[in-house]
């Protein structure tokens, strides 16, 4: 089973969970970040971690970038380890 790899791109966090560059990988748990950011972004790690791809642009990647739904405080982005 692939991993996902989560990075905090930018942090304005108001209750000061994530900082910028912090990061996180996800196998099968969810990681210690906020729970608003996480049900707005799992959909798309349950794409990754079962082997999808995710429009990136105009193009399909295994990666995604989103934001906080608390007025866009924190960017995240998700990427695929790839196993070698």
């Amino acid at each position: 089973m692939p991993k996902v790899k989560l990075t905090i791109v930018e942090s304005h966090c108001r209750s000061g969970c994530h900082i910028k560059n912090e990061s996180y990988i996800v196998e099968d748990i969810c990681p210690p970040i906020c729970h608003e950011l996480w049900n707005n972004i799992y959909p798309n790690i349950c794409v990754l971690l079962n082997g999808g791809n995710l429009d990136y642009g105009n193009i399909k990647e295994k990666k995604f970038e989103m934001t906080c739904p608390d007025n866009s405080r924190v960017v995240i982005r998700g990427e695929v380890l790839e196993e070698f």
